[in-house]
């Protein structure tokens, strides 16, 4: 039995009612198969509107239905719903649980290049669909980042990117990428998956689903015993391995492009360059066409982003930095290429979602000249660099940033936090810090 037949034949329940699942109601409406759909939230779509797109559907809001949860044979569930939610115990022993990724998988054979990992997923992920558009090859980014891929799924790719979450391979195990990478693991959703180690078995389930992984030289989480496998890493590469050497991205022996030629800023930048060449070089991309594609990416985003010069001093907006591995890996990236005799000084803080921020210290003390906080978790932060100033919001942070900077110096929001104890999302924070910039006057740094 095809998978589509099975779905004609089941009772089908979505849960959740964000972009995901409504995506999924619309492939499932798409193909005449009928379902229902439950949100634990009141609010979050007018029910009207929905009856009147999907007529033959059923619709249930304002809590976890057990009654549609146990009479489902398949549920298609959004990946920021905790599969540990009490309410799925009420689901059949029988009953699968997977997500669009996985629907993809089982109906399309696109060639694919999955990213996981703590950081740089999206970095890696839009780079890689920038090199491929260079190269005049259809491609679509999909899972965590652009559309959702059931959006996509009618259009003949020469290669689907992915982005994917831990949360979106907890109910994934049918893709057969051409190559797979965990970028890199540190602390991340720990009040989801509890443990560092069951976090690390979660990113690690994506090797299981390609015939080629791709390791981090310099992340031992990353390893696996997949028998066919490259690294990259910051060192000298061996052969057919890819790395940093000499000031330039390498393969082998062979120099493909000096790291000051590329538009993203940071080592750590660098190092993402590498892991998205070997996901391209797996695919069969020309290396060269690659290397040449990557001085025109522009970067994204919140992510390690020069928003402003003002006074001499440089403005980085990585707002996208909500762990305190993407804060380490900005620090240390930046650490690595500013100018003799400048300065560092960061904004962190917000909702640290259970991590552990003391890998953080030796990092402050070395490489950051003032450390502001802010936000739910800023005072835990703040006890990890000595004379640490906090502050009760951002336009307060980056007014004493301002204060403590010169000429020169780089002032960086790399929260190592998530937002939602003070902004929507970490776009919003993003726009909130930018904006605190450029509204700035000298006369207030000299206050």
């Amino acid at each position: 039995m095809d998978f589509l037949t099975q779905l004609n034949n089941s009772n089908v329940l979505v849960l959740g009612a964000g972009v995901t699942g409504m995506s999924c109601a619309r492939f499932l409406a798409s193909k005449d198969i009928a379902f229902s759909l439950n949100d634990s939230r009141d609010a979050v779509l007018d029910a009207a509107m929905f009856s009147k797109e999907f007529p033959h559907a059923t619709l249930s809001l304002g809590k976890w239905d057990t009654k549609l949860i146990a009479a489902a044979d398949i549920i298609i569930i959004s990946p920021g719903i905790d599969l540990a939610t009490p309410a799925l115990a009420a689901k059949r022993d029988d009953c699968e649980v997977i997500g669009d990724v996985e629907i993809y998988c089982r109906l399309k054979d696109t060639p694919i290049l999955a990213v996981t990992g703590s950081n740089g997923k999206s970095t890696v992920v839009s780079l890689l669909a920038h090199i491929g558009e260079q190269l005049g090859k259809q491609v679509a980014l999909g899972g965590n980042i652009g559309v959702p891929v059931l959006d996509n799924i009618a259009l003949d790719l020469d290669c689907l990117i992915l982005e994917l979450s831990s949360f979106q391979l907890e109910s994934m195990h049918s893709m057969q990428a051409v190559a797979a990478t965990v970028l890199n693991v540190s602390d991340d959703h720990l009040d989801r998956h509890k443990t560092l180690e069951n976090y690390q078995a979660i990113k690690q389930r994506i090797y299981s689903q390609a015939s080629c992984a791709i390791v981090n030289r310099q992340d031992n989480r990353t390893f696996t015993s997949h028998n066919h496998q490259i690294s990259f890493g910051d060192d000298k590469p061996g052969h057919n391995q890819f790395g940093l050497y000499q000031g330039a991205l390498y393969f082998g022996e062979q120099k493909l492009v000096d790291i000051a030629s590329l538009t993203i800023a940071g080592k750590h930048n660098a190092i993402n360059a590498l892991a998205a060449l070997a996901l391209g070089y797996e695919l069969g991309w020309p290396l060269e066409d690659m290397a040449a594609a990557l001085s025109s990416f522009e970067g994204l985003a919140h992510r390690c982003q020069k928003v402003s010069d003002k006074a001499g001093i440089t403005w980085i907006n990585d707002s996208k930095a909500t762990n305190v591995g993407a804060t380490e890996a900005a620090i240390e990236g930046l650490a690595a290429i500013k100018p003799a005799g400048s300065n560092i000084v960061l904004i962190a803080g917000g909702e640290g979602k259970g991590a552990n921020f003391s890998p953080l210290a030796p990092l402050f003390e070395q490489a950051l000249s003032v450390l502001i906080t802010l936000g739910k978790d800023g005072p835990m932060l703040a006890q990890l660099k000595k004379g640490a100033i906090e502050v009760e919001d951002m336009e307060q942070a980056v007014e004493c940033a301002y204060k403590h900077a010169k000429a020169g110096d780089i002032v960086i929001l790399s929260p190592a936090c998530a937002s939602l104890d003070m902004y929507k999302n970490y776009m919003v924070r993003g726009e909130v810090f930018k904006q605190a910039v450029d509204e700035l006057t000298l006369e207030e740094a000299l206050v």
